[in-house]
């Protein structure tokens, strides 16, 4: 029988996501930014990897990620890890995050990456989805048999007692996550004022008091999401480049980055940092045990 890979030998593992809600078989009708970049990030890897990929994009007739009951609200016992609100494969209430397997694959890796548009000073929807879906890796109740799988009020009494504190924890701990994120900064759509160019009540706000300068800091939910959880987010692997500026959103697609060079550079840094720190740092252990741990109880 062949012997199992000593955990220091094995290959590293990561997981990269295009976070945008654009896909080509989809309203839009194009695939997007974030697509084209995932595939460009995942030639820059070291060969010898093990590199998992997904766009969780928006498709006909493809189930979406459902979103966070906020069970943790009523108990963080009640708040199940890996979430058992939802299920894979369920005809009633289909899920993405369970019919990709994506608690399971983010066991799995040493290290993920996200990439992503801005939109309206935050992620998109889909990521803002896939996070609230992730609360349950800080703290999660890994025992949903002591609350009968749902029950508040067992939840409560379990969070209450001195069991609880042995079996809360970080489930994800000891991963680095990295984020990039890209933003046209209005497009055509601002005046010389940085106004709405259609807005008829230009006085109502001033743009110079908009939330935040710095553009990355569209993504700090979910940066310090994952820093709460034990996930490291290096400074240098949460990034953001300008695409698109004052160009119509037509003519802002996957294709016209050829010419956003400085973006691409930007891009390209990014994903070299990503591989060097990953492989500075070493591998999470017992991530095959984590995998273990993330698969549905519920059937």
């Amino acid at each position: 029988m062949a012997k199992p890979v000593p955990a220091e030998e094995r290959p590293f593992k990561v997981l990269v996501i295009a976070g945008s809600q654009r896909r080509l078989n989809s309203c839009p009708g194009l695939n997007s930014k974030a697509r084209a970049l995932m595939h460009r990030m995942l030639g820059r890897l070291p060969m010898g990897w093990q590199i998992d990929h997904e766009d969780i994009g928006n498709e006909h007739g493809k189930p979406k990620i459902q979103p966070c009951n906020a069970c943790v609200s009523s108990s963080m016992a009640l708040c199940v890890w890996p979430c058992n609100c939802y299920g894979p494969g369920s005809d009633h209430q289909p899920d993405l995050f369970w019919d990709l397997h994506l608690y399971e694959r983010l066991a799995r890796a040493d290290a993920w990456a996200f990439i992503g548009p801005i939109n309206w000073y935050g992620p998109s929807s889909t990521l803002k989805l896939l996070f609230d879906r992730l609360v349950c890796m800080n703290g999660g109740n890994p025992r949903p048999d002591l609350i009968e799988k749902k029950s508040t009020l067992l939840a409560q009494a379990l969070e209450r007692s001195p069991q609880w504190q042995d079996l809360t924890r970080n489930h994800l701990e000891g991963r680095t996550a990295a984020f990039f994120c890209y933003g046209d900064q209005g497009g055509a759509d601002l005046d010389e004022t940085g106004r709405p160019k259609i807005l008829r009540h230009k006085d109502w706000f001033d743009p110079a008091d908009e939330p935040f300068r710095n553009e990355r800091d569209a993504y700090q939910g979910l940066v310090w999401q994952c820093r709460y959880s034990g996930i490291e987010v290096p400074d240098r692997l949460w990034r953001h480049a300008d695409i698109g500026v004052g160009r119509l959103y037509a003519d802002d697609q996957a294709g016209d980055m050829t010419s956003e060079p400085d973006a691409l550079a930007a891009f390209d840094a990014w994903a070299d940092d990503f591989a060097r720190h990953v492989e500075a740092k070493g591998r999470v252990p017992d991530t095959t045990e984590a995998e273990r741990s993330a698969r549905s109880t519920t059937q």
